[in-house]
Formats: structure tokens, C-alpha cells, sequence
């Protein structure tokens, strides 16, 4: 798929510098799974958000003194997060079992592929990272070279949410099943950590998201339709011939 920009006409109109690209960029495997895992994802934070709610045990405080809560009352108001305890618990484990098919299908499906090697960062990777950070903050001029598919700090960011995906998996079968799978539970420290463990990466995933979504809205549309269509439309410069 190549569309090749035309130049002005004219009798003496130079020939075109640039031409349009479609570029894989994403496979298939990779793209549907990617979509599954949003709405799976989002269901299941809310309905872990609804059983929270039964609780609420976390707070901000010091020194035994008590702030607030981790959720201030108007957001239980505003999510309806105050009823239908039973039904969260069901959206929320039969959602879990669908979650951890998809992760364990993508697991598979990246190593079958090859494409954990554009995932998994290297330690060279690090300092790299480090500019792509400044360069978004406007920190630094230049742009650290690409060297695939993802830049350095995506690959640390992709590969910190793989293993946010492996910790919820954990620590839900812990605090579900925690005298079946007693051993699991006792390695994640105990109910009470595994329960703290699985609160803590889904805030993390929560902020992934709203970072991920400014990410993609500042990448611009094609960056966004790669991921719909699998391939990115780029700019290349046409070699001449003379």
C-alpha cells in the first residue's frame, strides 16, 4: 500500500521527494488481544472497586492518626459503588479466569512470534529511557535513537505492566483460594499482603491507563489506527534515479 504525493501541476513541476508508506506495524495476534484486554481490564477494576467498597480498609494517616479514606464518599456515589456486592464478586471472578486465558494466550503467542525480544528491555536500554523521559517533558532537545518498534521507555513501561498482569493473577488466586492455594499465599507474605498487593497494581494499572491514553492522544490518529489496522502510515523519502 503506497500512496505517493503529488506534486503541484505543471509543465516544469519537480517530481515528489516523499511518498506514503503503509508499514506493519502491529500483527494480529498482538492487536486483538490488546482490545480484549481493555474492557476485560475496566470490568474488572470496577468490580474489584465494588468490592473494595464492602470494606474500605485502606486509609491515609500517620501515626495512627486517620486522614481520610483511600476513596472519598462522592466517588462511591458517583461509580454506584454502594450495592450489588454479590454481583461484583461474580463479574469480578469470572472476568478473572477470562483475563488470565488472554494473558496466558498472549504469553504464549510472544514467544512463539518472537516478539518478546521488541518487549523485554536490556540494561543498555535504561539510560536511554532516561532521555526519552526528558524529551517527552521537554526537558531535552534531541530524541534518543529508536532501535524498534518501541522506544526504550516503552519497552520499560510494557514490560513493568506484563508483570503487574502476573501480580494480579497471583495475588487474586491467593486471596480467593487462600487455604486451597496456601503455599501461593504464604509466598506473597501472607492474606493481608496479598490482599494489599493485588489494591496496590490495580492503582497501578489505573494510572497506566490514564498515562497510556495521553500517550496515544499526543502520539496523533495514526499511531492510534496502527493499532486497529495493524499498520502505520509513514512519510519516506523516494531514492532518485538519476
Amino acid at each position: 500500500m503506497t500512496d505517493t504525493l503529488e506534486a503541484p501541476p505543471g509543465d516544469d513541476a519537480a517530481p515528489p521527494t516523499t511518498e506514503r508508506v503503509a508499514v506493519l506495524k502491529h500483527r494480529r495476534g498482538s492487536r486483538w488481544m490488546h482490545w480484549i484486554n481493555f474492557p476485560l481490564i475496566t470490568i474488572m477494576i470496577y468490580s474489584g472497586l465494588r468490592i473494595y467498597k464492602a470494606e474500605d480498609i485502606y486509609a491515609f494517616g500517620i501515626f495512627g492518626w486517620e486522614w481520610f479514606h483511600f476513596f472519598p464518599d462522592p466517588v462511591y456515589d458517583t461509580l454506584d459503588l454502594n450495592r450489588r456486592l454479590a454481583r461484583g464478586l461474580a463479574f469480578h471472578f469470572n472476568f478473572a479466569w477470562l483475563f488470565t486465558i488472554n494473558g496466558l494466550a498472549y504469553a504464549i503467542y510472544t514467544w512463539r512470534t518472537g516478539e518478546w525480544r521488541q518487549l523485554v528491555p536490556r540494561r543498555r536500554h535504561l539510560k536511554d529511557a532516561w532521555h526519552v523521559l526528558l524529551h517527552d517533558l521537554h526537558l531535552r532537545k534531541d530524541p534518543p535513537p529508536n532501535r524498534g518498534r518501541y522506544n526504550e521507555a516503552q519497552r520499560l513501561t510494557y514490560s513493568f505492566v506484563l508483570l503487574l498482569g502476573f501480580l494480579a493473577i497471583l495475588s487474586g488466586f491467593a486471596i480467593f483460594k487462600p487455604t486451597q492455594l496456601s503455599f501461593l499465599t504464604w509466598m506473597l507474605g501472607g492474606y493481608e499482603t496479598a490482599r494489599v498487593i493485588h489494591f496496590t497494581v490495580t492503582i497501578l494499572f489505573c494510572l497506566f491507563f490514564v498515562v497510556h491514553i495521553l500517550q496515544v492522544a499526543r502520539a496523533g490518529f495514526r499511531n492510534l489506527m496502527s493499532m486497529v489496522t495493524g499498520y502505520e502510515i509513514v512519510d519516506r523519502k523516494v531514492e532518485s534515479h538519476d
